[in-house]
């Protein structure tokens, strides 16, 4: 096994590092590595914004789902999908000008963009959480960051084509575990199909998810009225209340996106 596999394999989410900084030699082969992601049209439809402020770090705990670990990262850094820039570009060439010449009408960023700029930034965060780990230095993905989207705006001074898609702490692992346990995924077969997408009955999903059922049953003080995983589930995740707000806070940046420029 070659030594990017090998690295693939054990890296795991860590949220307890030791209190040094980044060096920065660390810190720029980092920001390197997540710009030399692929990108769609070589466009670079992200950007990356680190958090250097204490209080901001503090406000993100908050912000975040009540996730102290980000007020004790060394490093912070948000990625974010990014239309802004490209459409400042066009303003300074006269863009619309040169619609108006030709008589054809003047694009303004759409959902589709929102979606190629999140992929963009999220490629970029990934190959920073690998070349991190070849480092040894750990790290954790906080989705939150796309909650509370007129807060957030208003921190980091964000204009309406840029939105924070995902956010990495980042710090030196303070477990000196070699080979940490590693949390479980699902069996092969219920995530990589052949020339068409599958559906599974409930068979199936016993199957997938029995460690887990078997898990729930040994639970001691369960959720009242909730009988099996995938109900507590639901109720811990996908219908919980900081799902709902995040919900919210992407129907907003959907809107702006979408909406015409006057």
């Amino acid at each position: 096994m070659n030594q990017t596999i090998e690295l693939i394999n054990k890296r795991r989410s860590v949220r307890a590092w030791e209190s040094k900084p980044i060096t920065k030699e660390d810190l720029d082969t980092i920001i390197h590595a997540a710009m030399r992601a692929p990108t769609a049209g070589n466009q670079m439809l992200y950007s990356i914004l680190q958090v250097d402020d204490q209080e901001k770090k503090e406000k993100l705990v908050k912000t975040c789902d009540n996730q102290p670990m980000i007020a004790k990262a060394p490093l912070v850094l948000i990625f974010l999908a990014d239309m802004q820039r490209w459409y400042d570009f066009y303003a300074s060439s006269n863009v619309k000008e040169l619609c108006k010449r030709r008589n054809i009408t003047y694009r303004t960023p759409k959902e589709s963009d929102l979606m190629i700029a999140s992929c963009d930034a999220l490629i970029a965060a990934q190959n920073s959480v690998i070349a991190a780990e070849s480092l040894g230095i750990g790290s954790c993905y906080v989705g939150d960051i796309m909650e509370n989207i007129e807060i957030h705006r208003e921190m980091f001074n964000l204009p309406k084509w840029v939105f924070p898609i995902t956010m990495l702490c980042f710090g030196y692992p303070k477990s000196k575990n070699k080979n940490p346990k590693l949390t479980p995924r699902f069996d092969e077969k219920y995530i990589h199909f052949h020339d068409e997408y599958k559906r599974f009955q409930k068979d199936d999903f016993d199957d997938m998810f029995k460690k887990y059922n078997e898990e729930f049953e040994k639970m001691g003080n369960k959720p009242s009225g909730v009988e099996n995983y995938g109900q507590r589930f639901y109720i811990y995740k996908t219908g919980s209340e900081f799902a709902q707000e995040m919900e919210r806070s992407v129907k907003v940046v959907i809107k702006d996106w979408n909406e015409a420029e006057s």
